[in-house]
């Protein structure tokens, strides 16, 4: 297959950030990436402009960073209450999820992905938990989860 190298000049998901050289098959290259101005054409002149893009990466991952730090902060000053179906013997029905503690979440104002929520098991008892939720690949907020049973 061929293949060429390209400047990104955004941040593409699986591929890559502003100012990475990747190398892509050649017909993702040139039919898409390049006409849609995701990349560039990875010549030497072009490979003088990507001081710039550096600039510009280095400013929005310091955005990234300092606006997860905040949601972070704003998480681990939180308690959220859940509730859990319990039948007669104290049998759980069903189990609080991660898309519980997300709707929870959301409820009180916080935004974060369902996906950033890292729940080893489902909780299936009552009492308070400690979930970790990871706001970004270099913050991580801990969140309490109290669960009271309702018979």
């Amino acid at each position: 297959m061929a293949t060429m190298e390209v400047i990104l000049a955004t941040k593409i998901e699986g591929l890559g950030a502003e100012a990475d050289l990747v190398t892509v098959k050649a017909g993702y290259g040139r039919n898409y990436l390049i006409p849609k101005g995701l990349a560039h054409e990875a010549t030497a002149s072009n490979r003088r402009f990507i001081a710039n893009l550096q600039a510009a990466r280095a400013k929005r991952e310091a955005e990234e960073l300092s606006a997860a730090q905040e949601v972070a902060a704003k998480i681990s000053g939180l308690t959220v209450d859940l509730t859990l179906e319990v039948g007669q013997g104290g049998k759980a029905f069903g189990a609080i999820t991660n898309q519980n503690i997300h709707d929870a979440l959301t409820a009180q104002g916080v935004e974060v992905d369902r996906r950033a929520i890292e729940l080893e098991k489902p909780i299936k008892s009552e009492g308070e938990h400690e979930v970790i939720i990871k706001v970004h690949p270099q913050v991580e907020a801990t969140l309490k989860v109290v669960v009271k049973e309702n018979a």
